[in-house]
């Protein structure tokens, strides 16, 4: 049987390194940037979808309009990116094993990402992806993390947790370097564009 996973997409930044430009909603094939993230997890085996929006949040909801997720209302955004965190935690229901933290920026994770490290997942396990022996994203947070992560401050992130708990961090090989392909700044997105519209913005620079 399948573990019962969330999967957290978190899209409440400002992307200031983009400029006055909401990157999440950039042109990417078509459609924003986002929306790219969103379908991949919708077509994976993660249930609920949980977006966390907060920057121009009624931008996001409509580019995502009519897919199955429940938006997360972050207004404390501009705190960092562990605000985005927390509020999906909090919002995470009682029956999930764990959260698949997926970042709004990295349009070239697919739903056979998602679903290798859902399959690899074992409760109290964190599950990170790994190509040629670099970490990326997104990682899996077990049940057991969930108060932890609500403790984290500021715009780092739970990466701090992966050296605290790195006896429980199960690596799974991708063989993608789609897990290091996020879109911060417009030159990065002209190379992820250039390319495609596939992996990877920093793994191939």
């Amino acid at each position: 049987m399948s573990p019962a996973i969330a999967a957290v997409i978190l899209a409440a930044g400002r992307s200031t390194r983009m400029g006055a430009r909401n990157k999440l909603l950039a042109d990417v094939r078509g459609r924003p940037l986002v929306w790219h993230v969103a379908q991949a997890a919708a077509a994976s085996r993660a249930r609920p979808i949980l977006v966390v929006v907060g920057h121009q949040a009624d931008a996001v909801r409509s580019a995502l309009a009519g897919m199955p997720l429940v938006f997360i209302d972050n207004a404390d955004y501009a705190a960092g990116l562990s605000s985005s965190l927390k509020k999906g935690a909090t919002a995470l229901p009682r029956a999930c094993e764990g959260m698949l933290v997926l970042l709004g920026d990295m349009p070239a994770i697919a739903a056979a990402h998602i679903d290798r490290l859902i399959a690899a997942f074992a409760p109290g396990a964190i599950i990170v992806p790994t190509h040629e022996g670099r970490r990326g994203n997104p990682v899996l947070w077990p049940a057991a993390r969930l108060q932890d992560i609500l403790e984290l401050e500021g715009d780092s992130g739970a990466k701090r947790l992966l050296a605290t708990y790195a006896g429980d961090v199960r690596e799974v090989a991708l063989g993608s370097d789609a897990i290091f392909a996020d879109v911060d700044t417009p030159d990065a997105l002209r190379r992820f564009l250039a390319r495609g519209g596939g992996p990877s913005v920093r793994g191939c620079d």
